[in-house]
């Protein structure tokens, strides 16, 4: 899935990718059954998960200003070092049955934390590595390998080693968390350097850098409208998620047995939308390819929400989630190459907060609603957010309108305007 033509760097990023999703996808499901082993008290097992949400919410633009201002490689290496070391300090707990409440709590807080800081350096890191037109290839790359990794080869095998021993899932996250740390240092050296060359001169308060990326954020006429699409996207998406196991056993008829197999269209949709998102946004453009997968996307949600069979819905869901892996990849891309260099950490983490704030909404609506009336209209309902959502980007996207030449003077000169078309999409 790497390419040479990517070069070297790019594909020392996509291998520690790789690596850490998949410790990522045995980790996760171990954590959720190793809770499940310390105490049956759903409101604990809950705050687990929870302590996993919200550090991305409290410190997410915060890890922004960070990756702004240090050197991005190295904070990528050091922050997998330190998670390599909670992970593995948790499978000694585990081996030794030392875990409690406490430590599952501490752990999930603590690696989400540290993810909220490597993932605001990586966004901003890529643009060093790979050509500006080559973005949108390289960020469906290192999404497909991620899906393969993690849905793959990951999260099959978590349940299998959790069962064998439960310390093992940790154990091999440690390990691949250190290869990360390890490929990351292999980079070269100036590709994580900060814009502002070897020192980096704070230009102000933490509270003051935060401002500038919103600011800058807000102030971008697509790029914040793109935000605003996702975080309505979101919002369907996470109730869709929310009650897809229900809605396929129960709606769908899918048998339990063959729910492992129904999932994996959506990973098959996934990774093949990420393969594909490089050569759409060349044929189309970034932007107007955007609205094209909203549509898409709009026509497959309807489908799967008036689909009452296995087959129909998989491959629903798998277009689905083609079409949401190429959205992902497009905006990625389109942020790397219009935000400033100095501004990228901080851009991207407010991007990703606004879009956090709807997803746990869409999650809640979706159960309220699927126990008072059922799994069938939660789907109708995302079905309509995403017909909304396609009709709003129809509009809100459009490319501008060209500003018609000055008038000749008296003088038989033109008056020189800038042309207000929409900047490079």
């Amino acid at each position: 899935m790497t390419s040479s033509a990517l070069g070297r760097d790019f594909r020392l990023l996509w291998s520690a990718a790789v690596s850490s999703r998949f410790g990522d996808a045995l980790r996760t499901p171990a954590l959720a059954l190793l809770a499940a082993t310390v105490t049956r008290d759903p409101r604990i097992i809950a705050a687990v998960t929870v302590a996993g949400q919200l550090p991305p919410l409290l410190f997410g633009l915060l890890g922004g200003v960070y990756a702004d201002r240090w050197d991005r490689r190295r904070t990528m290496a050091l922050v997998d070092g330190v998670r390599a070391a909670v992970v593995a300090a948790l499978a000694v707990a585990v081996a030794l049955g030392q875990v409690s409440v406490p430590v599952l709590l501490v752990a999930a807080f603590l690696l989400a934390a540290l993810g909220t800081l490597f993932d605001s350096a990586s966004f901003a890191l890529l643009p060093a590595l790979v050509p500006p037109d080559a973005l949108s290839r390289a960020n469906g790359r290192l999404q497909a390998g991620s899906a393969v990794a993690g849905g793959f080869l990951g999260a099959p095998a978590a349940g299998v080693l959790f069962a064998i021993a439960p310390a093992i899932p940790f154990a091999f996250d440690a390990v691949t968390f250190a290869a990360a740390a390890l490929l990351v240092l292999a980079l070269s050296p100036s590709a994580g350097l900060p814009p502002s060359g070897r020192t980096v001169t704070r230009r102000g308060s933490v509270w003051s850098e935060i401002i500038e990326g919103v600011r800058w954020l807000r102030g971008h006429r697509t790029l914040w409208r793109v935000t605003l699409l996702a975080a309505a996207c979101n919002l369907a998406i996470s109730g869709i998620l929310a009650v897809q196991v229900l809605y396929a056993l129960d709606v769908l008829r899918v048998p339990p047995t063959g729910y492992g197999l129904f999932a994996a269209a959506a990973i098959v949709g996934g990774v093949a939308g990420a393969l594909g998102a490089g050569r759409l946004a060349a044929r189309l453009g970034t932007v107007p390819a955007l609205r094209a997968v909203l549509a898409a996307q709009t026509v497959a949600l309807t489908g799967f929400a008036l689909a009452r069979h296995p087959l129909p819905g998989g491959l629903a869901l798998a277009v689905f989630a083609a079409g949401t892996v190429i959205w992902n990849s497009l905006c990625a891309s389109y942020g790397q190459r219009h935000v400033p260099a100095r501004l990228l950490g901080r851009v991207g983490a407010a991007q990703r907060m606004i879009g956090l704030f709807t997803a746990p909404v869409g999650a809640v609506l979706a159960g309220l609603v699927a126990a008072a009336y059922g799994t069938v209209p939660v789907a109708g309902a995302a079905a309509g957010t995403f017909a909304l959502v396609t009709l709003a980007a129809w509009w809100a996207l459009r490319p501008a309108a060209p500003v018609p030449p000055a008038a000749p003077t008296s003088g038989g000169t033109a008056a020189r305007r800038p042309s207000s078309t929409s900047s490079a999409i």
